[in-house]
């Protein structure tokens, strides 16, 4: 039976409430893959030594990783069945990887009673669609693609996807 229907079909949220308080992480993945004569002009939009890409918006990777972790705080409001959970700290980077991608890791702590893996895809998610944001405007062809868990620690469950 899903978690989130009760039985007789209804939605329903879970009770955590008899759970036990543990250390929770959960960490998500995104990629965002880039026409490779888009990759270039955002690559030369940064200046030497710079770990970001650049386009006319400003610094790409700096707004994606503030707007991933604004999105994975407020994961409970965006998702209905969500838990609003103390966040205890938030990882979001975005690096290159492959001649033309970005690749995006959230990882997402607390200590609670239930995990944060929606809040680590929502804030890889958000993140990712932010990047495709701050670039449309050179290219609509660019493709948000691979949105998954990559691990989660704590909880019933315990360690790995």
């Amino acid at each position: 039976m899903l978690s989130h229907v009760d039985e007789k079909g209804l939605p329903t949220m879970v009770d955590v409430g008899g759970k036990a308080v543990t250390r929770r992480t959960a960490t998500a993945r995104a990629v965002v893959d880039f026409p490779p004569e888009v990759f270039e002009q955002l690559k030369q939009g940064a200046g030497p030594g710079q770990n970001d890409l650049v386009g006319s918006k400003g610094p790409i990777f700096a707004t994606a990783v503030v707007a991933g972790i604004q999105a994975a705080k407020r994961t409970w409001e965006l998702i209905p069945m969500c838990h609003p959970l103390p966040i205890d700290g938030i990882s979001l980077t975005c690096e290159v990887c492959g001649d033309h991608e970005v690749e995006v890791l959230c990882t997402v702590k607390t200590t609670h009673k239930t995990g944060v893996e929606m809040e680590a895809l929502t804030g890889a998610s958000v993140a990712a669609l932010t990047l495709y944001d701050m670039t449309k405007a050179l290219s609509h062809a660019i493709v948000i693609r691979c949105v998954e868990l990559v691990s989660k620690t704590g909880g019933k469950s315990g360690h790995g996807a």
